[in-house]
C-alpha cells in the first residue's frame, strides 16, 4: 500500500487539487481539498446536489491534479470515481475534514464520498522521469 499512501500524503501536503470531469463534450475543472485513505482506497467528497456529482453520475471518468511548488513536482490521478454510500466512510471523511461539518453530515441525503477505481497516479517533474503508481 506504499504507493497509495504516497499519493495521499502528496495531496494532503498540497492541500488543493483540481478535479476534472466531463459535461457533454466540455471539460469541467474545479478546486477540491478533501482526501481520505480508507480501506486502501483513495476517497474524495462532494455534495450530491452539485454539478460535479451529476457529471460523475453520467461519466465516472475523472482526473485530479495537484502541484507542489516547493519541489516542482505534480501529481495526476486518473480513473473512475465510484460512489460509496456507507455511513462509516462518510463519517471518516467528515472527521478528517471537520470544516465540512457545517455543510454536510453522514446522515444527510447530500454528502457523497467517491473512491478511485481502476486508477493510475503519475508523479512528474521537469527534473526526473515520471513515477507511475497503479492504485
Amino acid at each position: 500500500m506504499e504507493g497509495i499512501e504516497k499519493v495521499c500524503e502528496f495531496l494532503e501536503k498540497t492541500r488543493t487539487y483540481y478535479l476534472a470531469t466531463v459535461e457533454g463534450d466540455q471539460p469541467r475543472v474545479r478546486p477540491f481539498g478533501t482526501v481520505l485513505l480508507y480501506e486502501g482506497k483513495l476517497y474524495i467528497q462532494t455534495g450530491k446536489v452539485k454539478s460535479v456529482s451529476k457529471q460523475l453520475a453520467s461519466n465516472p471518468k475523472a482526473e485530479i491534479c495537484a502541484f507542489d511548488g516547493a519541489s516542482g513536482t505534480w501529481l495526476r490521478v486518473s480513473g473512475l470515481l465510484e460512489n460509496d454510500d456507507r455511513r462509516e466512510v462518510k463519517s471518516a471523511m467528515l472527521d478528517k475534514h471537520p470544516e465540512l461539518k457545517g455543510m454536510y453530515n453522514a446522515d444527510d441525503d447530500n454528502t457523497q464520498v467517491l473512491f478511485f477505481k481502476d486508477a493510475t497516479a503519475v508523479f512528474s517533474s521537469f527534473t526526473s522521469a515520471p513515477e507511475v503508481i497503479d492504485l
